[in-house]
């Protein structure tokens, strides 16, 4: 999330019991493990988060 810095205000991963969380934008639910049963894939939560932004959003530029 950190390449998307410049257009995150906030997020919130909320976690509760038996190890459930889910990942919400501006009060929208992107993942729910409760909901879908089974943890996130790798990038699956960032691809989610693109597709509310829109890929045409660049990415935060890293120092080198």
């Amino acid at each position: 999330m950190r390449n998307y810095q410049h257009v995150i205000e906030s997020f919130t991963l909320i976690t509760s019991s038996k190890g459930m969380f889910r990942f919400t934008v501006d009060g929208r639910v992107l993942f729910s493990k409760k909901e879908i049963g089974r943890h996130a894939e790798p990038g699956e939560i960032l691809n989610l988060f693109q597709q509310i932004i829109g890929r045409d959003v660049e990415p935060y530029p890293q120092a080198s």
